[in-house]
């Protein structure tokens, strides 16, 4: 080639131009993000499909909440924010659910919504869905940002990358008006302008002085205690805390979403006897969990008063320590390297706690195994949730590797207390906010970012809130399996109009409805269950197959109780018990 045409071929290269549209697919890939959760239309419908185009995996939705708590799961279950893309005003909305309950729960993710264009929105002169997004979104997430010009793409992704993933992760809101999108500029001028995000979540090393602090008052406790929250499953430092607990040997009490860290066999598992030991620990460490309403705020009956505890917690974000009560021993940093240095500083001669302590714990964790083996073994007619719970406890057991996504009242609580992990990152629930319609959209992440098979149990109302999603389900044939407790109501379906009317009560479903059959016109598998055997029969071929499966589990409805186990948030329950 000659000197002309090389300078030829060169200039014809530069004057390539990208569009908005691109540059925000290839800032995405870029950071190896390779799924988008979303639901196609104005203005981003053409974003959707060019990303489809280019590579990346598009889940389309059929609301924009389930979008958004896909985005949140995905997030947990693999350290990377997960994307949420909507329409404007209305889908901003339904997505601004999800992004509220991942920064609640502490999952990184990114709402991603077009909007009107601003010198329309400013003046309020009636744009098509318009709304100030970036104003109502602020309040509600970890951060929020808006780009404008072609050319600040890169750098609003990346912030948007660096705010959801460094210390404490969460979600966050990015703005991209309609006419950004078709904006342009020179290829290798917009390619350069984006940015590969270098270490988003740096290690955060604790103070010397604090481990030995928190390491003092854990060698002096006469009865400590190990609470492992969801903060330490997402913190994917697994072998460190098992480590640490069977280091320490000291017991340990998981929440939910840390249920598997350690099998909830292990020995030094306290989940059996949960009263005794909030009650009777002297010392309590924190890791990666927050004393809120899920603890009891770290007081009252629940904690033994007026007994005196000290606490030591592990927590990246500073404010959080005394939050409810006086941290004795504040660990500031990532869950990963505090509990390495713990490791470190123990030495090799770390006498475990006093044998009466353990053997407390022992002797009332086999009493209520015992109770509840014998509850389970009960088959009475129709199912109840315990005999329906005990088929998905043995198959769990016998495949721990499929994910459990749980909601509901009664059906979220006996399952977390029946069904035993067995490794972490394996059930995925309702979180700190305890809200409902979080499982088909988890149910779609954890299929799509583990390619592992995906066991949904549902309460009959909880259901409702994203029972649509079973189509998506269908669509991308994704190897999940719903089962639905259906006991005719919210909480049951034994409750009463009380004016005597014809309408039935607020709590109260169609009986005898049969969720099968929703899925089956999409062309998955329904199945009707009414015993233990068939429910059983039913989940494994569905595990085995791999196929889009909804079973409807036909439970008596009488047997919930009002608001599940948080009765006392119930007013008018709590005020009949006072």
């Amino acid at each position: 080639m000659t000197n002309d045409a090389t300078a030829s071929a060169t200039t014809s290269a530069t004057a390539e131009t990208i569009d908005g549209f691109h540059l925000v697919i290839n800032a995405l890939k870029l950071n190896d993000i390779d799924t988008i959760f979303g639901l196609p239309g104005i203005p981003i419908t053409d974003l959707t499909r060019m990303a489809q185009a280019e590579g990346m995996r598009v889940i389309s939705f059929r609301h924009e909440q389930h979008a958004g708590n896909a985005a949140a799961a995905a997030g947990f279950l693999t350290q990377k924010p997960g994307i949420c893309l909507t329409v404007s005003a209305p889908g901003f909305l339904n997505g601004l659910t999800a992004l509220s309950n991942a920064t609640v729960n502490c999952f990184p993710m990114i709402l991603i919504s077009g909007s009107s264009e601003r010198e329309i929105v400013d003046l309020q002169q009636g744009d098509y869905e318009e709304m100030d997004q970036l104003a109502i979104a602020k309040p509600l997430c970890k951060a929020a940002f808006r780009v404008l010009h072609a050319q600040d793409i890169g750098v609003g992704i990346a912030r948007s990358i660096r705010a959801a993933l460094s210390g404490r992760p969460g979600g966050v809101y990015l703005d991209l008006p309609a006419k950004l999108f078709s904006q342009t500029m020179e290829r290798l001028e917009g390619l350069s302008s984006l940015i590969k995000v270098v270490d988003p979540a740096p290690r955060q090393i604790p103070a010397p002085d604090s481990v030995a602090r928190a390491l003092d008052l854990l060698k002096g406790a006469k009865r400590p205690l190990i609470i492992l929250g969801k903060g330490a499953a997402y913190a994917q430092a697994d072998a460190a805390i098992r480590n640490l607990v069977e280091k320490s040997g000291v017991p340990y009490l998981p929440m939910s979403m840390a249920k598997g860290l350690l099998p909830d066999t292990h020995a030094l598992s306290a989940s059996a006897a949960r009263s005794y030991v909030l009650a009777e620990a002297d010392v309590v460490m924190l890791v990666g969990a927050r004393l809120n309403w899920l603890l009891s705020h770290g007081k009252g009956k629940t904690w033994g008063t007026p007994k005196q505890k000290q606490f030591i917690q592990i927590d990246i974000e500073p404010k959080e320590i005394d939050s409810n009560v006086a941290i004795a021993a504040p660990l500031i940093g990532d869950i990963g390297s505090c509990v390495e240095a713990l490791l470190g500083g123990m030495g090799s001669n770390w006498a475990h706690p006093p044998a009466d302590w353990t053997k407390a714990i022992f002797e009332r964790k086999e009493k209520n195994l015992a109770k509840m083996s014998a509850t389970l073994a009960l088959n009475p007619v129709p199912m109840n949730f315990h005999s329906a719970l005990a088929v998905v406890r043995t198959i769990v057991t016998d495949r721990p590797d499929i994910i459990l996504v749980n909601e509901g009242a009664n059906t979220l609580d006996f399952t977390r207390s029946i069904v035993d992990m067995h490794q972490p990152r394996k059930r995925l629930d309702v979180g700190t906010w305890g809200i409902m319609g979080i499982g088909m959209g988890f149910a779609v992440a954890a299929a799509v970012t583990t390619n592992k098979p995906v066991l949904a149990i549902e309460g009959d109302s909880a259901f409702g809130f994203s029972g649509m999603e079973v189509e998506t389900i269908c669509r991308y044939n994704l190897p999940i399996c719903v089962v639905v407790f259906n006991n005719n109501g919210v909480y049951g379906g034994m409750d009463v109009n009380k004016s005597g009317g014809t309408d039935v009560a607020p709590t109260v479903f169609v009986k005898g409805a049969r969720y099968d059959k929703l899925i089956e016109a999409f062309g998955g598998v329904g199945v009707n269950a009414t015993t233990p055997q068939e429910l059983s029969k039913a989940i494994v071929e569905a595990l085995n197959s791999g196929r889009p499966t909804l079973i409807n589990a036909v439970i008596d409805e009488s047997a919930g109780t009002e608001s599940g186990r948080i009765t006392q948030l119930n007013p008018q329950t709590a005020a009949k018990k006072s």
